[in-house]
């Protein structure tokens, strides 16, 4: 079996143990607990191999050797968070609870313990930030797993013995067979639970133009951020086109936050290779002394944020002139993006169109941009209802700081090149090519692209609609007079014969024809 043949029946299988939760909660909820137990199955499953590893020149296994020799108590859990960043005991892994499951015991004190001890193991070390409350949406005491303790044990025994079904295959050396699978059950929550999930979820589509646009021409990343980072998959995305040295990532959501952290680690990343943050990247900036050499983003469309006085002396905005208004935070993020992009770095982000025209202060900013910084370096149209959701069209903004005054700006329409899957429009492969071929090679093609000068753009008083300067404008073939003539008497005949029709039934029927 190669690695897609796995990978599809790895996904057909995990989406098979949300089935038992569906109907109890919606998929927003039972995410929660699918994805909360893919992580513990695999965690224990690492610490276990890793200690075994450990262990093999003493003949041991890690059980016999905790279990037997109290020296071990001290020695292994230092060498497994030093490394791995956490660590379990034997009596709390996976497979020890689901022994328990089979013999239909009541696990879920001793589950709701491990999944504690994971966190707690970490404190006061490298690794805390990490790890702390990685599992807190794991709520084994909800009332929709059932009304009486020994209803919800069931329903969990359940998941958990469907799981132990599958084998992880930790020993690849292809980790992300299981991170994709992962991502593969976001994507599908998301899809499931309609906007409320799919704030979390940029389709993976989308995430490949971004990395691939913030990538070019690199084969390494030193940094990497996202200020919405959502479930991760924006920044790991990156990390499978060039080698990325270190993650970062805020995010205001907890449960989000959570699945990001989760994420990072199942695609094999180490604890101190990422830095996750919780809170609003616009109100608390974590990290705000830093700036990165690849920034993406798929910040909430259209946010309300505080656009507080405060700001006005913020160095992420100051000088602009104008903040962004209240009702939409849109130019906040990018600002707040450019502030901390490197010199020679590269950011992408994915915005709605009103970015591109809307007057008042976003129409001065986006004057600054053009004029005095000239840091816009692309305008990117994406298909409707691309995102789950929401139908509305998007765009992806390019910009870099390192652009000479004559460069030019280009304008991508790849709104029309899509596949249709049900309700949901898709980016195909060749699709996704030809949006960073053309980006790439700043290339101008007929109907799809355009390289507009600053003149162009001043001439259009800043306005940056794409149709502005991409004409996509089809001529219609040249309309046939006398054929049309023609139809209308043929239509007009046929329909004095239906009128003489029904007016000779309506004479059988001794009734008044109506009047035509």
């Amino acid at each position: 079996m190669n690695d897609e043949e796995y990978k599809q029946q790895l996904e057909q299988k995990l989406w098979d143990v949300a089935d038992i939760l569906r109907g109890s909660m919606d998929a927003n909820e039972y995410k929660n607990y699918i994805l909360g137990f893919i992580f513990y199955k695999f965690l224990s499953e690492k610490i276990e191999n890793f200690l075994n590893k450990e262990l093999e020149e003493d003949e041991l296994t890690f059980q016999e050797a905790y279990e037997n020799d109290e020296d071990y108590h001290t020695i292994l859990p230092e060498e497994a968070v030093e490394n791995l960043g956490y660590f379990l005991e034997p009596q709390y892994l996976f497979k020890t609870i689901v022994d328990k499951a089979q013999l239909q015991e009541f696990i879920l004190e001793d589950l709701e313990k491990a999944l504690n001890k994971i966190g707690e193991s970490a404190q006061g070390s490298e690794s805390e930030d990490d790890f702390e409350n990685l599992f807190e949406d794991v709520d084994l005491q909800s009332s929709k797993l059932g009304k009486t303790p020994e209803e919800k044990n069931e329903k969990i025994s359940q998941i958990l013995l469907k799981l132990s079904e599958i084998d992880f295959k930790l020993e690849d050396t292809k980790r992300d067979i299981l991170g994709d699978a992962y991502e593969y059950l976001i994507g599908q929550f998301a899809s499931s639970a309609g906007k409320k999930a799919g704030e979390f979820y940029t389709p993976q589509e989308v995430s490949k133009v971004l990395a691939k646009i913030v990538t070019l021409d690199k084969s390494k990343i030193k940094s990497a951020y996202d200020p919405t980072c959502g479930s991760g998959s924006l920044l790991l995305r990156i990390s499978k086109e060039a080698k990325v040295a270190d993650f970062y990532g805020q995010e205001l959501n907890q449960t989000t936050y959570n699945l990001a952290r989760m994420n990072m680690i199942l695609h094999g990343i180490p604890f101190d290779d990422f830095e996750i943050k919780r809170g609003d990247s616009l109100e608390d900036p974590q990290f705000i002394d830093q700036q990165f050499d690849a920034i993406v983003a798929n910040p909430p469309f259209s946010a309300k944020w505080s656009s507080s006085k405060k700001f006005q002396k913020d160095p992420r905005f100051a000088e602009y002139g104008k903040l962004p208004p209240k009702s939409k935070a849109d130019y906040a993020f990018v600002l707040h993006m450019i502030y901390h992009l490197k010199d020679n770095g590269t950011m992408a982000v994915v915005l709605p169109h009103g970015v591109l025209f809307r007057g008042a202060s976003e129409e001065k900013i986006r004057k600054h941009l053009l004029e005095e910084k000239n840091y816009i370096d692309a305008i990117i149209g994406l298909p409707s209802n691309i995102f789950y959701g929401t139908g509305i069209p998007t765009i992806i903004m390019v910009l870099k700081k390192c652009r000479t005054a004559d460069d030019n700006i280009l304008f991508i329409d790849a709104s029309q090149e899509y596949e249709k899957i049900k309700k949901q429009n898709k980016l195909r492969p060749q699709d996704i090519d030809k949006i960073v071929n053309t980006y790439k090679n700043r290339e101008e093609i007929e109907k799809y692209s355009h390289k507009a000068t600053l003149e162009e753009i001043r001439e259009n008083d800043y306005n940056l609609n794409i149709p502005r300067y991409v004409d996509t404008f089809e001529e219609e073939e040249p309309v046939d007079l006398d054929e049309v003539v023609t139809k209308l008497e043929t239509i007009n005949k046929q329909m004095k014969e239906v009128d003489q029709e029904i007016e000779k039934y309506c004479k059988e029927l001794g009734i008044k024809p109506p009047t035509f």
